[in-house]
């Protein structure tokens, strides 16, 4: 497996990593000033000389170096590990800039109307509403039951309407509120605060304030909605010990 001449040595080596991508990798020898580089599979061949050093390196791996010994001259395949340099990043941070979104790129008018998942489900269901008698096959459903059908899907996707934008309210009543806020200031046990949530997102002067971006009105109207949790809380603590009599 190695040839050898007056004072060369063409060795075979492979390359081991992480990554999968293990071809044209560089291997350079410092101290002949020669080159080659490895197949698919991170095999390859050089010549060297004992202590001459190769620099292996690629784009994806950690550069290397390899000093010849003598004992590599006599081995069949000698082994040269290199580390992926994905594997150095250990943790990633994402920064959302709030600034940078479709319409500051362009890829949308800046007055052009967007639509949440639910959102867009009920318009598709609206728009078909109109087309629905015109798509019926000759012999087959009534006009009726097709826009029966038809109304039925549209109340459910109303109601799922409903549902993401509470979903929504309580996503934003987070960002807008700390949870400390709910415990030290509104005096909220820490357990009922994720049902207080719950509670604060029925209320339509609240909703209405959070549209409207008023947090003041926000801040106000959670007052009295945390006053009034609490004593439906008393009541349920009440009751409970009778109910289990």
């Amino acid at each position: 497996m190695f040839i050898f001449s007056q004072n060369d040595t063409i060795i075979k080596g492979k390359v081991v990593s992480e990554s999968n991508s293990l071809e044209g990798i560089h291997i350079f020898n410092i101290s002949q000033k020669t080159g080659e580089i490895t197949d698919t599979r991170g095999y390859f061949n050089i010549k060297v000389k004992i202590n001459d050093t190769l620099q292996f390196s690629a784009v994806h791996l950690k550069a290397t170096q390899y000093i010849i010994k003598q004992n590599d001259l006599k081995e069949e395949l000698i082994f040269v590990q290199m580390k992926s340099l994905i594997s150095e990043l250990d943790e990633i941070t994402l920064t959302e800039y709030k600034n940078i979104n479709a319409v500051s790129l362009r890829i949308v008018p800046a007055n052009q109307k967007t639509y949440t998942p639910a959102e867009r489900k009920l318009a598709t269901a609206d728009e078909f509403h109109w087309y629905s008698p015109l798509l019926i096959p000759l012999g087959g459903m009534s006009v009726d039951g097709l826009i029966n059908s038809v109304n039925g899907r549209t109340s459910m996707l109303k109601k799922e309407l409903i549902v993401e934008r509470k979903k929504q309210l309580q996503a934003k009543t987070s960002d807008s509120f700390e949870r400390k806020y709910f415990v030290e200031t509104l005096n909220i046990p820490e357990d009922y605060v994720d049902g207080f949530l719950f509670y604060i997102v029925e209320n339509e002067r609240y909703a209405r304030a959070m549209k409207d971006k008023n947090k003041t009105m926000a801040t106000f109207i959670l007052s009295g909605l945390a006053v009034e949790y609490l004593k439906l809380k008393e009541i349920e603590i009440e009751k409970s010990p009778k109910d289990e009599k």
